[in-house]
């Protein structure tokens, strides 16, 4: 990441780029900050005051020493490099971010040193380097203007205030306050300013100060070489002595004399006052990054380091807050670097000027770090967007992160194994506060981040754990080494503990840093090139602990890459529409505690891009961070052949820490390249006089020009003249190169809506643009999420009908589903006019309900409703439910599970979308257009009518597929149901005079019996007036799931005990699905089959209103229950002369038995219910029944049906008898036991209290039978039961015995899976 991209091999390798010195300009004198101003007037745009006034007069409430004026850009040298053209206003901008700063003798003048980045349009890097310092102001003219501006500000500040109050009141009004650090100096020390209030500036007794920078600009970040060259440039301006050589001559040198060291290479040059080592990795090495880890393991602790880190992975926005703009880069250039292989694909501001504030209202992800003013609380930080962002501030150690994100996989054997290293080199681990969480208990399960306590920490870690945060001195290490070997307890614990394998707080590893160092620092290194070396290898070991994580996760990725397209161009063309890797075989072949992270993190852009890398590398050359990674993973593949490790979630630690430290040490033991030494120039003499205390003006024209015999530049120059022949040679064999380009950028920034802000010209008019360019962004992600959820949906449905392989999990579809939420909710938050609370939508939605209430009170009239569209041939019996968004928010809000405005947002979505109305709701939302205009801007997204209606118009395509996504997260939740029993439609037979109930279960539970009382007898006519009755009843219990099943059954109470039952339907009151249970048969003593309860077996009525319409794109029906014509009586099948052949029985049990395995080899979450496949229709049960039907003799003697079970009892009552005359002695043993089973089974449910029928009975004897394995058993026993002979035709299939044994063959098949019965099956059944 670290500019290794930046470099190419045409650009020539100079090690610094220009010089540049900021400072004020005594031409133009005093000038407000324009940027000060334009802030001014966003702020005042955000608050909805009229920006013109706000942006006109200067802050006179500030004190002058405390405003912020122009800074310029005095000199740089040389004027511009073709390969690296000057940016005038983000280089002055990012030098200087707050502008010129005055101080005077009274106050604190320390230099201070930051860096910066300024990433190009094709996203390459360059790197600032800024050493800032005060200079004496000696103009008169400046004195004197500032003289003015106190006078002016005294004067003001007599008449607004009266003596009493504090003449230092608080500036700003705004609500941003807390972000106008441009408005504010944040390191003046309070105690100076206490003197100054007295009297502020007097130009007769005070000297005036002014801030001035100088800087280098470089391709890559020797961040330590360069900050070394400035301070000593520095000090040869304030030192007594005049430095050895004009400065010219050093700046010439570093400008034009010193090469980048080449890879794998060291290179030494001089600075003013003493050499200057620097190194570049080589190419099988992790890239350049030569800020300290260390530090920002220090400033955050590793568990916060360890969170935010994922947060970036996850691409999350991440806000980095602290007053030293050092030590946002530290932090930011920090993470970016730890992501390797992979890399920010995002805006990316590690240090976000005041004018620039508008950019956190950006609704993409971004890792921005804003400079926070000293004692203003976090409290008081107004941000537009706070549901998805990780807010680290670090200056107080502690971070914010947003809700239920996925921990980063081992994530305590990591933070450990980061410990230790850290430990290793003397630096204590506990620095940092708990995060601070942003979770509901409504979320995922699983995935609100905790804080573990850092387990096993023995008292030795704790003693070591110093606070850490004022830097560790390595005379501490030694006394604590000291102490621990002294210390006997100490000894004996470590002793016991390595006997008991738990790993003590590192003492060796701090004896060996100690040893070490001790050596170390005799080899004749001075102690800061000793420091040097330390950060540089305790950079490389913390990187590669980093690294090897990703090697192990992702050591197979290549197999799952899709390579699709027979060449660039094609590939390029159709980038949009191919799948590059196949993300469900790769999360189903990782360990299951990884997929909660691995299942978020495939989804990002830096995945995406990584992936297209690996693509692109078969056309051209490999990208340098993938060549790496992958020459890792074949070198991890020699030393562990495709070892079963990779399965295996356990933790494997990085085995290349001491080689990779030992290289860095290598290369500056032997200095490989030492650059020329600064020499004198051909220049005027007596120009730019040596001055104690202020920097010369320079002469541009020995600067602007480099050596033209240098022999490295002519190395580069025949490199390039290779470089051209070889493209003019390829030219004529691939497309045209331009076009090429064209397409790769294209190609590449797929999916970046927007990459980094312009840092000049910011004038309204662009900021317009570049929110234009976010509206943009925003819709197409929609689309592409969108189109995502629906083809993985459909793909999976396909395969429910029989189409080829699943290729989604729950897992995925809930990443789906979240993914969607947070893009939701930056759309919300883009453009808001005033922001309150954490979710924009959640707020939105407040507002309209308010608004809605209020009205529905002034008319006293309902809530404006479309009346519900779900009818059905049942609907007669449902009262409809209504459409109402404002019904949907009161269930999330009677919700006490969900107990933030994040969380209830996502509740919502969740529910809109499982209802097919999320688009409906949001365009309903949106018409209340006076809300929408009071709440946002007019550049925001919901304001673009235009795309407003494309992404209602997305959101609406996924009303296609069919969702339980808040069924199945919210399961604890209390959900009202409403049962209504439809009765066959005679009058006479639906009256009952018994009291009916009902059970109600699903696949999370059940609701228990409840007894329906007799006077919700409801009449309804249909659409010819006809009347029906029915019974309705409504309850409420704990979130069952999808339903299963429905038992039903009455007393047998009073007269009219008899009860034909067409079917029940069950409604789920808040999310609106409807299940039928059909049954077509009589309830009561003596008739049918005498049964006085039914399990009923359940589907999810479809709403007719889309049967048409979505027809060709419906989810497939769960399988039903079975239908009234097997029902009504499947024994009087055979006297209707419907009769299926012996075949097709066969047939249908070997599809049933096949729909139980296929079952079992589902993923468990997404099984559904076995139920149904034991049950339903087209179910074993059924398919059995029909085997034993099959010429069964079911004669009507007497107006009396007999039934499958009466054979089954009459075998039964055969055994017994014949087991007491004693003719089953002889029979082999295993027989007799299983013929005793059989009978204990057949008994036990003919003395169950429940009143089930001889249907229920004998569906009660196979389920039993094929839980516990019995049914192959049992089946021969009732063919050789002599009853047989008298209740079966000689045709039956029963009495052949080839289609026996062939039955119990593919019976046994199911002996391997473990068969679970509904508890609404068995209940009562005591075996």
């Amino acid at each position: 990441m670290s500019g290794s991209s930046a470099v190419s091999g045409t650009a020539p390798c100079r090690f610094a780029h220009y010089f540049v010195i900021c400072g004020i300009d005594t031409e133009t004198g005093l000038e407000p900050d324009e940027l000060a101003a334009l802030y001014q007037w966003l702020e005042a745009d955000r608050q909805g005051r009229d920006p013109d006034a706000a942006a006109t007069g200067e802050n006179f409430e500030q004190s002058p020493l405390k405003r912020t004026f122009k800074s310029k850009v005095l000199a740089r040298y040389p004027e511009n490099v073709e390969w690296n053209p000057f940016d005038q206003d983000a280089v002055n901008m990012l030098c200087m971010p707050k502008g010129l700063s005055f101080r005077t003798q009274a106050d604190q003048r320390d230099p201070q040193y930051h860096s910066f980045i300024i990433t190009k349009e094709d996203g390459s890097r360059t790197y600032g380097f800024v050493h800032t310092f005060y200079e004496e102001v000696t103009s008169p003219q400046i004195c004197s203007a500032m003289q003015t501006l106190y006078q002016m500000h005294n004067a003001e500040h007599a008449s607004a205030n009266p003596p009493s109050s504090s003449s230092s009141s608080s500036s700003s009004s705004s609500s941003m306050d807390s972000l106008a650090s441009s408005l504010d100096e944040a390191d003046s020390p309070t105690s100076s300013s206490s003197s100054r209030r007295a009297g502020g500036y007097d130009s007769s007794r005070d000297t005036l100060y002014v801030s001035k920078a100088l800087c280098l600009i470089a391709p890559m970040p020797f961040m330590h070489a360069c900050r070394r060259f400035l301070s000593q440039l520095h000090k040869a301006v304030t030192s007594a002595t005049a430095p050895p050589l004009p400065l010219e001559s050093y700046v010439h040198n570093i400008l034009y004399e010193v090469p980048l060291p080449a890879p794998g290479r060291s290179l030494k040059f001089h600075g003013v006052y003493e050499p200057i080592i620097c190194q570049r990795p080589g190419l099988g090495e992790l890239p350049l990054a030569d800020f300290p880890l260390a530090e920002a393991f220090t400033l955050l602790g590793v568990e916060n380091l360890v969170q935010v880190f994922t947060c970036t992975l996850l691409e999350m926005q991440i806000l980095l807050y602290s007053q030293d703009y050092q030590r946002l880069m530290t932090v930011a250039e920090g993470i970016t670097t730890l992501l390797f292989p992979f890399q920010w694909q995002h805006v990316y501001v590690p240090i976000l000027p005041a004018s620039l504030l508008h950019f956190l209202d950006a609704p993409v992800p971004y890792l921005m770090g804003l400079q926070s003013k000293e004692g203003t609380d976090r409290s008081k930080l107004e941000l537009p967007q706070e549901a998805n962002l990780c807010f680290v501030d670090i200056d107080n150690h502690y971070i914010e992160l947003p809700e239920d994100f996925p921990h980063f996989p081992n994530k305590t054997e990591f933070i450990q194994e980061l410990s230790e290293v850290l430990l290793s080199f003397g630096i204590p681990t506990n620095t940092g506060a708990p995060p601070r969480t942003r979770s509901s208990p409504g979320s995922t399960p699983g995935s609100a981040p905790s804080t573990p306590g850092r387990e096993r920490k023995t008292v030795a870690l704790r003693q070591l754990e110093d606070d850490g945060r004022n830097g560790n001195l390595a005379g501490e290490e030694l006394a604590v080494l000291e102490l621990l070997q002294g210390n006997a307890t100490l000894e004996r614990l470590q002793a016991l503990t390595k006997r008991t394998g738990v790993t003590v707080a590192r003492v060796d590893a701090l004896r060996a840093g100690v040893k070490a160092q001790s050596i170390e620092g005799q080899g004749g290194r001075t102690a800061a090139e000793e420091e040097e070396l330390k950060n540089a290898k305790l950079n490389v070991q913390l990187r590669e602990v980093f690294a090897s994580r990703f090697t192990t996760m992702f050591a197979d990725y290549e197999a799952f890459v899709i390579q699709s397209a027979p060449d660039l161009e094609s590939w390029l063309t159709n980038r949009e529409q191919m799948h590059n890797f196949d993300k469900a075989s790769f999360l189903s072949d990782q360990p299951e505690p990884y997929l909660p992270f691995l299942s978020h993190f495939i989804e990002t852009q830096m995945f995406a891009t990584f992936i297209d890398n690996k693509i692109m590398s078969q056309w051209e050359e490999k990208e340098p961070l993938l060549r790496v990674f992958d020459a890792r993973i074949d070198k991890a593949r020699l030393y562990n052949v495709r070892a079963p490790s990779l399965r295996s979630s356990s933790y494997q630690r990085c085995s290349i820490l001491k080689e990779s430290a030992q290289a860095i040490e290598q290369r500056l033991m032997k200095i490989d390249h030492t650059a020329i030494h600064p020499h004198l120039l051909d220049m005027k003499i007596g120009q730019g006089k040596y001055e104690q205390g202020f920097f010369p003006k320079l002469q541009a024209d020995v600067l602007n020009t480099g050596p033209t015999n240098n022999k490295w530049s002519h190395r580069t120059a025949t490199a390039q003249r290779r470089k051209d022949r070889h493209r003019q040679q390829t030219e004529h064999l691939t497309l045209d190169n331009d076009l090429k380009e064209k397409y790769m950028q294209e190609a590449r920034s797929l999916g970046k809506n927007l990459r980094q802000p312009k840092l000049s010209d910011l004038s309204p008019a662009v900021i317009a643009q570049t929110n234009w360019k976010f509206v943009e962004g925003l819709l197409k992600e929609c689309r592409m999420k969108t189109k995502r959820m629906l083809v993985e949906k459909m793909g999976r449905e396909a395969v429910e009908l029989g189409h080829g392989e699943a290729n989604i999990t729950g897992l995925e579809e809930n990443t789906l589903i979240a993914s969607l939420c947070d893009l939701l909710e930056r759309i919300w938050s883009h453009g808001l006019q005033v922001k309150q609370g954490k979710s924009a939508l959640w707020s939105h939605l407040l507002h309209y309900q308010a608004r809605e209430e209020k009205l529905e009170q002034q008319a006293e009239s309902p809530v404006s409703h479309v009346p519900e569209r779900r009818k059905s041939d049942c609907s007669i019996a449902m009262p409809s439910l209504r459409v109402s968004l404002i019904q949907d928010m009161r269930h999330i809000q009677s919700m006490s599970e969900i107990k933030t405005d994040v969380g209830r947002a996502r509740a919502w979505i969740r529910l809109s979308l499982e209802k097919k109305l999320l688009s409906q709701h949001l365009k309903q939302l949106l018409s209340r257009q006076a809300l929408t205009k009071k709440l946002y801007k007019r550049y925001a997204f919901l304001r673009c009518e235009e795309e407003k209606e494309q992404f209602l118009f997305h959101l609406l395509s996924l009303n296609a597929v069919d969702y339980f996504c808040f069924t199945s997260v919210f399961t604890t939740i209390m959900i009202p149901y409403r049962v209504v029993i439809i009765p066959i439609k005679k009058l006479s037979n639906a009256m009952t005079t018994s009291n009916p109930w009902v059970c109600v279960s699903g696949e999370l539970g059940d609701s228990g019996i409840m007894q329906i009382p007799k006077n919700v007898l409801e009449m309804t006519f249909d659409s010819a007036f006809r009347p029906h009755t029915h019974i309705s009843a409504l309850f409420k219990c704990q979130n069952l799931g999808k339903l299963t099943t429905v038992q039903l059954g009455h007393d047998n109470a009073g007269l009219l005990a008899k009860w034909l039952v067409d079917c029940v339907m069950v409604r789920n009151e808040i999310t609106g699905h409807t299940y039928r249970f059909p049954c077509g048969r009589w309830l009561g003593k003596g008739v049918d089959d005498g049964s006085l309860e039914r399990v009923l077996i359940g589907e999810l009525v479809v709403p007719s209103g889309e049967e048409d319409s979505g027809r060709g794109c419906r989810t497939p029906p769960l399988q039903r229950s079975p239908s009234q014509t097997r029902r009504i009586s499947i024994t009087s099948l055979s006297g209707r002369g419907y009769k299926l052949t012996s075949g097709q029985i066969q047939e249908a049990i070997g599809e049933a038995v096949n729909n139980i395995i296929k079952h079992f080899h589902k993923p468990e979450k997404e099984r559904g219910s076995l139920t149904v496949l034991l049950c339903g229709e087209n179910s074993l049960v059924a398919a059995l029944e029909q085997f034993f039907h099959h010429d069964f003799k079911s004669a009507r003697l007497f107006q009396k049906t007999v039934f499958v079970w009466d054979f089954v009892e009459k075998a039964v009552a055969y055994m017994e008898s014949a087991d007491q005359m004693g003719d089953l002695q002889e029979t082999a043993e295993p027989l007799g036991m299983t013929c005793q089973s059989l009978c204990h089974y057949v008994n036990a449910i003919n003395s169950t209290p429940r009143n089930i029928g001889k249907d229920g009975k004998f569906q009660l004897l196979v389920c039993l039978g094929a839980r516990d394995r019995l049914l192959p058993q049992w089946l021969p026993l009732l063919v050789e039961c002599p009853v047989i002979l008298r209740m079966y035709e000689d045709t039956a299939l029963l009495r052949d015995r080839t289609t026996v044994n062939a039955l119990i063959g593919v019976l046994e098949t199911l002996h391997d899976f473990p068969i679970t019965l509904e508890a609404s099956l068995v209940k009562g059944i005591d075996l």
